[in-house]
């Protein structure tokens, strides 16, 4: 574990394995970066892997967090680690965190991996359903917010979704983190539509999806490789938007054969 000081005066806590060319991951909703274990453990051979616990997702510190603070959180670890340049991976809403960080820094940043950032193309990424889960939760019904999000915004179907919902009375981490989850969903809400400010990330950047992902989210990368200017379009055979989990080889393999080309 190594901690930084973020802007805010806040500890900035990161798991960190491995020596050589440094890796930065954000992780994406309901995880604290563990989730992406094995794929740390395949990069650390060769890398120096840091897996920011976002402080999102923290629940020793009082919610919300805003997407500016969380940018001020990865810039804290950029300098504790010697400042840069870094191959920086975002997955899901950490992807969107990654962009502004790359906005906010460029120098910071030698190239970018995204998985699948849910980033706003219309008016808002949640829409109705963002109040609707923000509702569930006042009422103290985590599960029924979790379902919303997973059914109306990832567009999990919905046999899946209740599914999901229905395991969440066994799992009190998971159960603590859906609100947490619905704050980054309105964090993003209220960042909104940012693609014409994303056209400045200069830093070479894949953009990875999954062949069986949720539509919504190929056409995110779509009008994300339309924006950036230095993207390529990275796809996984049958794997979905958790191949971090199922697949950890090969989304590790992208990362190692980006990070050689760009650091």
């Amino acid at each position: 574990m190594i901690t930084a000081c973020s802007a805010d005066g806040t500890e900035v806590r990161a798991s960190d394995q491995g020596e050589g060319p440094i890796v930065l991951v954000l992780h994406a909703g309901l995880d604290d970066g563990s989730q992406w274990g094995a794929v740390a453990a395949r990069l650390a051979p060769r890398f120096r892997v840091v897996r920011v616990h976002r402080r999102q997702y923290r629940l020793d510190l009082t919610p919300p967090s805003t997407i500016a603070q969380e940018v001020e959180d990865v810039l804290a670890v950029v300098a504790a680690l010697g400042g840069g340049p870094v191959l920086l991976v975002g997955h899901s809403s950490g992807g969107v965190v990654a962009l502004e960080a790359a906005l906010a820094s460029p120098a910071a940043f030698g190239g970018l991996v995204l998985y699948e950032p849910p980033v706003v193309v219309g008016t808002s990424l949640g829409g109705a359903a963002t109040a609707a889960a923000q509702a569930a939760v006042a009422r103290g019904r985590p599960g029924r917010a979790l379902q919303i999000f997973l059914r109306d915004v990832v567009r999990l179907p919905p046999w899946q979704a209740g599914l999901i919902r229905l395991v969440l009375p066994f799992s009190p981490r998971l159960r603590a983190l859906v609100p947490r989850q619905i704050d980054d969903l309105q964090a993003i809400d209220r960042l909104g539509r940012r693609l014409d400010a994303y056209g400045a990330v200069g830093a070479p950047t894949v953009l990875l999806g999954g062949g069986t992902s949720p539509a919504h989210l190929g056409e995110r990368l779509d009008a994300l490789g339309g924006a950036l200017p230095a993207a390529e379009r990275v796809t996984l055979p049958g794997q979905g938007h958790g191949g971090h989990l199922r697949a950890p080889g090969q989304v590790a393999r992208v990362i190692e054969e980006h990070a050689l080309r760009v650091l």
